[in-house]
């Protein structure tokens, strides 16, 4: 090969990978993956204008626990049962239907457009303690007893979810 046809070679491999990156860039920091519904042929085979759609579906990805800690006065560690963090994605979506004329002349079409919007959880976890308190030096090294507890650590979810429904002109 040239080193014209190579440094051709080169540079037609350089910007398809740029264009690839970027358009997978976008789905990647958010946590989605843009799915297009496929339509076309539904109109063809009708001879109509049908809707348009298009989804982003949420890849979930699991964290590491916070995982149990000494706290003094107990003799359980304090978050027996570690809360699961999961972070991802909230699906989006992007409709839009051909609609004629019923507003006006410049009205074609109504269309909803949901982004993707991130979501944070937090899994359900448990505290114990023990119903024995920690040796006590006054009663021979020998623990005292205790009522036990027990409590429950709630779940949390974290988002901003919206939406944006509009009309205009074209589909």
């Amino acid at each position: 090969m040239k080193p014209t046809t190579r440094g051709t070679l080169a540079a037609v491999i350089t910007g398809v990978t740029a264009a690839v990156g970027a358009a997978a860039t976008p789905a990647a920091a958010i946590g989605t993956v843009p799915v297009p519904v496929p339509l076309d042929g539904v109109s063809q085979s009708l001879g109509m204008e049908v809707p348009k759609a298009g989804l982003d579906l949420p890849l979930l990805m699991p964290g590491a626990p916070d995982g149990p800690r000494y706290v003094t006065g107990r003799l359980l560690p304090d978050r027996t049962l570690p809360r699961l963090p999961v972070t991802g994605a909230l699906p989006g979506a992007n409709l839009r239907a051909p609609m004629p004329h019923l507003l006006g002349d410049r009205f074609d079409h109504l269309g909803i457009d949901t982004p993707a919007s991130d979501l944070r959880t937090l899994g359900p976890g448990l505290n114990v303690d023990a119903p024995l308190t920690q040796p006590n030096p006054d009663n021979f090294g020998l623990p005292d007893l205790k009522l036990p507890q027990v409590g429950i650590l709630a779940p949390v979810l974290q988002t901003v979810a919206g939406a944006d429904l509009g009309t205009g002109t074209g589909l």
